[in-house]
């Protein structure tokens, strides 16, 4: 906001979530999961693999942040879902981050 560049319009946000929305329908199209944030936790080891690196880094917050096995699922499928608005198959190491960051604004630690 403060460096006066404009960001991406209303409609090509609204592409990109309906193109993130459809390809979680097409990942659970055999199965009563209508989206990312319902994945069981089978359906989270599936959906959601990590790098090792990726995932020392995700331990590394668990472990700092003091958070729970659930934090652990959440941050996973959120990361899942920033991965599917960008297009990306796999969950990239910026995804994770950002998941993790907004897990740690939800916690308050920044007061």
């Amino acid at each position: 906001m403060r460096s006066g560049r404009g960001g991406d319009s209303s409609e090509t946000i609204r592409q990109r979530v309906k193109a993130a929305r459809q390809k979680q329908l097409d990942r659970f199209s055999s199965t009563r999961t209508p989206c990312n944030a319902r994945m069981s936790h089978n359906q989270i080891q599936k959906f959601c693999s990590l790098t090792k690196e990726q995932g020392d880094l995700l331990q590394q917050a668990m472990e700092q942040l003091n958070l729970s096995a659930r934090a652990y699922d959440r941050i996973l499928k959120v990361a899942r879902t920033i991965a599917d608005i960008e297009s990306s198959p796999d969950i990239q190491d910026n995804n994770l981050l950002e998941a993790i960051q907004y897990r740690s604004l939800d916690r308050n630690l920044f007061y």
